[in-house]
């Protein structure tokens, strides 16, 4: 007999899918974490590992960013790399064997060894990458000195066995952040080439390295926390803020004004499915705030209130398209107010009344 077909009350075990439903990538599935490891006697019920994770989402642990920022394609655009992060071998940098390199010296001999090794891989294409380059960040105040750690432990169970790489940690930006280094040929020979569902698993991992350094840090997507738009990419944003207007921008602005001025509602089918998954992810923090509340703990009792709370403050839904076209309509309402006011305010009519007086 299935669960939902249980004479047993509703609880977990038979009517809610597994928690990770909630905050999952949607690709395909990377390892399994800590947290969505089931509980083998009732495997619905919400374990220890599930319950703090809920607890860090709905109190807003600062959210780790792990960012691949680019790969160096050449041995020139790899020395000029590793020498923007050690900035010209000031800063000291740190390889996976825990070896210091200090002053330009050492930059040198990583810089050297490096294009011996990729003057040997004849099987890398022409365009093919010799590093990959990540940055590894946390939100302004964090401390410097447990970011470094953190950052250090995930480089050796990411890469330690498999890759050679180079870190070294910045600290005149307010946002204290690593600089990590990846060869692309791995030590099998395989090269490195991450995944969508690969970053939310290096995220996990260091978010949870700097758990293990008393930081409060959580990595999870943007939708468990009722967003739905993605961030824009660098070249975009760095294209407004010269003041030039994107192609993507600018066409998207043109297809929503045109659906504005025709009375058209155009509604991707997108769209709907947007909208539905944030309902069902919502539903889901209801659920298991409804199962904690049957609990007779007042720290259930409060996780619960906590969870309702943080639902009911999630941001709309809205979409690229939502954005421009509310853009659009207040742009519309902010110029018909101006002329309102500006005939309401006509000097010409004062005039004409005085005159009318004399």
């Amino acid at each position: 007999m299935s669960r939902r077909s249980s004479s047993r009350p509703t609880d977990l075990v038979s009517d809610l899918p597994p928690i990770s439903y909630v905050w999952e990538t949607p690709n395909r599935r990377p390892r399994r974490a800590e947290w969505d490891i089931p509980d083998p006697v009732a495997p619905g019920r919400l374990t220890l590992a599930m319950r703090a994770k809920l607890e860090r989402i709905v109190r807003r642990a600062p959210e780790v960013m792990v960012k691949i920022t680019g790969r160096t394609k050449g041995v020139a655009h790899l020395k000029s790399h590793l020498a923007y992060i050690t900035r010209n071998g000031e800063l000291d940098a740190e390889t996976e064997q825990g070896a210091a390199l200090a002053g330009r010296s050492g930059l040198e001999d990583l810089q050297q060894r490096w294009e011996d090794d990729a003057g040997l891989d004849d099987k890398r294409r022409r365009d093919g990458s010799l590093s990959i380059n990540i940055i590894l960040s946390m939100p302004a105040g964090t401390d410097a000195v447990a970011v470094k750690d953190a950052a250090r432990a995930f480089a050796i169970e990411t890469f330690g066995s498999k890759h050679d790489y180079v870190f070294v940690q910045h600290l005149d930006d307010k946002h204290p952040h690593v600089h990590l280094t990846v060869r692309s040929l791995g030590h099998d020979s395989k090269r490195l080439n991450p995944r969508k569902a690969d970053l939310q698993v290096w995220r996990e991992r260091f978010a949870g390295e700097l758990r293990l350094r008393g930081i409060a840090a959580e990595a999870t997507p943007r939708r468990t926390r009722g967003r739905v738009r993605k961030a824009d990419r660098g070249p975009v944003l760095a294209m407004r803020k010269r003041k030039t207007t994107p192609d993507a921008d600018r066409l998207a602005r043109k297809e929503v004004l045109s659906e504005v001025r025709d009375g058209r509602a155009a509604k991707p089918p997108w769209d709907e499915q947007i909208k539905s998954r944030q309902d069902a992810i919502r539903q889901r923090y209801l659920d298991y705030a409804a199962e904690l509340r049957r609990s007779g703990a007042a720290a259930d009792h409060e996780l619960a209130r906590q969870i309702r709370q943080f639902v009911n403050d999630m941001p709309a839904v809205e979409t690229r398209r939502h954005a421009l076209k509310n853009e659009l309509e207040e742009l519309a309402n902010s110029r018909r107010r101006g002329v309102e006011r500006k005939e309401d305010a006509d000097p010409r009519d004062e005039t004409r009344g005085d005159e009318r007086t004399r």
